[in-house]
């Protein structure tokens, strides 16, 4: 990737992250006439989410045509539901097409920004010192990019390997290794099934059991592939269909709970197929109702766990020893290699950042109560700021580039303002955060996702900062134009 070091001007846009959100963005504004932004990003290489997580059997759970930009279709996946290696080189492929490498800085993480309000411009730190000027600023890095690592009494001990399954150890051989597992979300239902067969021994630490569906998996024949390609208009109307399969399953998660009995009717009658073992399949059913927590689709988790060189651990971890983990109950488990499967710390948006708006407020102060944005985007006091996948923009039901391709055409609108008005920037009135995010909020509380059980979606006080309480197609009109008198227009 190129690396500009451009220091004479504040550039136009500055865009913080390469995975979907931010090259989505990115091509947009190219795609618009827009040349004067800047792509910033801490690793080495595009990607986000699917360059990190690597582990053995990544994949989506979203199907293929429904998980890429609706303007950069790709004809010829190879599965309904794509491995993480296929939609990693979708993303480089997309830098590629649409020349965006001029525009990308790799190795360069922020570590903050402070809005000038004189000059309506953010001065943005990177690691080493150096700052950079923009007028506007986007921030790209989505909801799910800091691993999560539990706290475990007596870690320090342990001598064995240790890694989380989003900086996935591909040089240690598992092989013939006692492996412990903790977390059974939706990474773990992946790489275990792949690590099982050659692990000595599995110990599955699970907190909660998950409601695993069956994943309607399969490869697409040679034939599927060339009429897509030859027909895009088939294309177009495949992915209408399963858009609107998937949104008919807001129903039962954001209007008629009750309606997740037939879910679960299918959840029940996958584990009595794939588990014969009476014990492990009373293990694995969960204690709180269906789609609270994220619902996960696998075909080959229960026939791996009921495997006789797994267990499932219902006791929680009290200490860790030398090459062991001494659970609750007293039984000690042999361990070689400690694997989190444990997910991201999903709330704390924008973090470790620091990011200071008008005044010099502290968006995380500003945040200290649970993160939150008009229409997930905007915050008050913090001009010129637009966020991807920002607080209650995830999905539980449907691909989430329907939602940021939505945004994006928000934070075009935005732009296209501050250029043609000639604005030096835009802060969203106060009163407009409070009486959306009120509402936001108590429409939140009718959800599944309120019915019982602590989430990713939620903070430590109970507060739903992630996921989005409507219709994907609800919230594309309501970002279909910015309104202007939401803000502050300031000249």
């Amino acid at each position: 990737m190129h690396n500009n070091p451009r220091t004479d001007a504040p550039w136009r846009v500055l865009i913080i992250g390469s995975g979907f959100a931010g090259l989505g963005l990115a091509m947009q504004l190219r795609q618009a006439g827009q040349e004067d932004f800047l792509l910033l990003e801490k690793a080495g290489d595009v990607g986000g989410t699917w360059r990190d997580n690597s582990y053995p059997g990544a994949a989506c759970d979203v199907p293929s045509h429904l998980y890429s930009f609706s303007f950069e279709a790709k004809h010829d996946w190879s599965r309904r539901f794509a491995p993480q290696a296929e939609i990693h080189a979708y993303i480089r492929q997309c830098v590629e097409k649409h020349g965006l490498h001029a525009h990308i800085r790799l190795n360069s993480e922020v570590l903050g920004a402070a809005f000038d309000a004189a000059r309506g411009i953010w001065r943005v730190e990177l690691a080493g010192g150096e700052v950079i000027e923009t007028q506007a600023l986007v921030s790209a890095c989505g909801q799910l990019n800091r691993p999560a690592y539990p706290q475990l009494p007596g870690l320090q001990n342990f001598r064995g390997e240790a890694f989380h399954s989003a900086r996935w150890r591909h040089d240690l051989d598992l092989s013939g290794k006692h492996v412990a597992v903790i977390g059974t979300g939706a990474s773990a239902i992946q790489f275990v099934p792949q690590i099982q067969p050659r692990v000595a021994s599995l110990s599955l630490f699970q907190r909660s059991a998950a409601y695993v569906l069956a994943k309607a998996d399969r490869a697409y024949r040679p034939w599927e592939i060339a009429l897509k390609r030859r027909l895009p208009l088939w294309q177009r109307a495949d992915r209408l269909l399963q858009y609107l399969h998937h949104e008919g399953r807001a129903l039962a998660f954001i209007r008629f709970p009750w309606l997740m009995r037939v879910f679960r009717h299918s959840f029940t009658r996958h584990l009595q197929r794939q588990m014969p073992d009476a014990g492990k399949r009373a293990q694995l059913q969960p204690d709180y109702p269906m789609g609270c927590k994220r619902i996960l689709i696998s075909n080959d988790y229960f026939p791996a766990l009921a495997q006789a060189n797994v267990e499932i651990v219902d006791s929680p971890i009290h200490e860790v020893r030398e090459r062991s983990l001494l659970t609750a109950d007293g039984r000690e488990h042999p361990c070689d290699v400690l694997i989190y499967g444990t997910g991201f710390t999903a709330t704390d948006f924008l973090a470790p950042m620091r990011i200071r708006g008008l005044d010099g407020q502290d968006l995380n102060q500003a945040w200290k109560d649970g993160a939150e944005a008009y229409k997930g985007i905007s915050v008050s006091g913090f001009p010129n700021l637009f966020l991807l996948y920002g607080p209650n923009t995830n999905l539980g039901h449907n691909s989430i580039l329907y939602m940021l391709e939505s945004q994006y055409a928000y934070v075009l609108g935005c732009l296209r303002a501050l250029r043609e008005q000639g604005l030096r920037y835009l802060d969203l009135r106060p009163p407009v955060q409070r009486r959306y995010n009120a509402r936001l909020q108590q429409a939140t509380h009718r959800t599944i996702w309120e019915q019982g059980c602590d989430s990713w979606y939620k903070t430590a006080t109970g507060k739903n900062t992630n996921n989005w309480p409507g219709f994907t197609f609800t919230y594309r009109l309501m970002t279909r134009t910015p309104e202007l008198a939401d803000y502050d227009c300031v000249r």
